[in-house]
């Protein structure tokens, strides 16, 4: 037969609830820190990756068609120059 002694019971179960609201504190915290920064990166003029690669694309088809533009106008300057 096992006899409990109701003082170890009792520790158990405080630590048991100990762990519970530590756990609560540390999810707590991890919202409020991941909160905290998107506030701040929200308050930053950063760009979204779709955005930032549109741009880049933009500026690629930009270079691509000076590129052609510089073509035609070495090509249009020789005609002239003969």
């Amino acid at each position: 037969m096992q006899t409990r002694n109701k003082v170890l019971d009792d520790i158990s179960q405080l630590m048991t609830n100990a762990m519970g609201v530590a756990q609560g504190a540390k999810d707590e915290a991890e919202t409020a820190m991941s909160s905290m920064v998107d506030r701040w990166l929200a308050s930053r003029d950063f760009v979204t990756r779709e955005e930032f690669d549109a741009v880049r694309a933009m500026a690629q088809k930009a270079r691509e068609e000076n590129e052609a533009l510089k073509v035609r106008l070495d090509m249009l300057e020789r005609k002239a120059t003969d």
